[in-house]
C-alpha cells in the first residue's frame, strides 16, 4: 500500500486512528451483484489499463532520457525541504535507481478485492497481514509495469520497491514480486518496508535511507505519500490538491514523479461536498419558466 489508508466497498469515508478509512456495509451474506465502481474501473477496464501503461511509457522515456544524460540531483526531496521550496537530494557518482510502491502501482492485489468485494467487511488488518502472507498466487502485474520494469534494469537502473506492507512478511512479500514478473526483491537492498525504521508508515525515512546510496531519477506510485510525507501532514482537501499544481511541484509530474491511478483505496478518498465542490463551480436545472 502507498499509505496506511485503504477503504470499504461503499467509499463513505470516516477517520479511524491516523487513518482515512470507511464504514462497510452491513454484511448480510448476500453477494453484491457487481464489483465497486472504483473495482471495475481498476482491475476490469480497458481505460484503467491504457491509463497504466500511459504512465509506464511516460516513465520509462523520462528514465532512458536520464541515463543518458545524468542529473545532478535525485527526485527525493532532501530534509528539510518544503513543498513551497523543494530541495533534492545531489547525485554525486552514485549509481542510478528508480524507487515503487507496491500495491496497485507495481502489482494487482486481484485476490485480496475479490475478498474484500464479495464480503462487504472493508478493510480488515488481520485479512490484510493473512493476504500479505499467503495471497502471490492472486496477484498481476499493473499494466506495464512487468515490461518496463525488466526495461530499466536491462539499461542498468536499480529497480527499488519501497511499501508499506509489514517487514515481518519480508519474505512473502518478494515471493509476491516474483510472481507478478516484476523480477527479485531483496529485503533492506531493493525491497524497504512498514517496520524497517521507527516512522511507520511514513516513507521519507526510507526514501533519505535509498537516496543515500543511490542516484534516484524516478519515483512512481498510487499515493501523493509514495513521493513525499509532506502531501499527508494534516492538510484541508482542497488544499492538498492545490499542493500538486502549484509550482515548482506541479513541475514534477511525469518529470521524475509518476503517479498510477487508484480509484479502489487510498489518501485521496476524502473530502466531502464543500470540498469536492466549490460554491462558485454548483448548478442545478433551471426551474421551469427560467432561462
Amino acid at each position: 500500500m502507498g499509505s496506511c489508508f485503504r477503504r470499504s466497498t461503499a467509499l463513505l469515508l470516516t477517520p479511524l486512528a491516523a487513518c482515512a478509512t470507511t464504514t462497510p456495509p452491513a454484511v448480510t451474506g448476500a453477494v453484491p451483484a457487481s464489483p465497486p465502481a472504483g473495482m471495475q474501473y481498476l482491475y476490469g477496464s480497458g481505460e484503467g489499463a491504457a491509463l497504466s501503461v500511459q504512465a509506464w511509457h511516460g516513465l520509462l522515456g523520462y528514465v532512458a532520457a536520464k541515463v543518458k544524460a545524468r542529473p545532478a540531483d535525485s527526485v527525493v526531496l532532501a530534509q528539510g525541504a518544503s513543498l513551497d521550496a523543494p530541495t533534492f537530494v545531489p547525485c554525486g557518482d552514485k549509481p542510478l535507481a528508480a524507487v515503487f510502491d507496491v500495491d496497485e502501482t507495481v502489482l494487482l492485489n486481484i485476490g485480496y478485492e475479490y475478498h474484500d468485494a464479495t464480503t462487504g467487511k472493508g478493510y480488515s488488518a488481520a485479512d490484510w497481514d493473512a493476504w500479505e502472507k499467503t495471497g502471490e498466487g492472486a496477484v498481476a502485474p499493473v499494466p506495464g509495469a512487468d515490461h518496463v520494469l525488466a526495461t530499466l534494469r536491462k539499461m542498468g537502473v536499480t529497480v527499488i520497491f519501497n511499501t508499506n506492507r509489514s517487514a515481518a512478511n519480508a519474505d512473502a512479500t518478494a515471493r509476491a514480486i516474483r510472481a507478478a514478473g516484476l523480477g527479485e526483491a531483496v529485503h533492506g537492498r531493493t525491497l524497504y518496508l512498514s517496520g524497517d525504521d521507527a516512522m511507520g508508515s511514513r516513507k521519507d525515512g526510507r526514501r533519505a535511507t535509498i537516496a543515500g546510496q543511490y542516484c534516484v531519477i524516478a519515483m512512481g506510485g498510487d499515493q501523493l505519500g509514495d513521493f513525499s510525507d509532506l502531501f499527508n501532514a494534516g492538510q484541508a482537501v482542497p488544499a492538498r490538491r492545490a499542493a500538486t499544481m502549484t509550482l515548482p511541484i506541479a513541475g514534477m509530474w511525469g518529470n521524475g514523479w509518476f503517479v498510477m491511478p487508484n480509484p479502489v483505496y487510498g489518501s485521496g478518498l476524502k473530502g466531502g461536498f464543500d470540498d469536492i465542490f466549490p460554491m462558485d463551480k454548483r448548478w442545478a436545472p433551471p426551474a421551469k419558466g427560467e432561462q
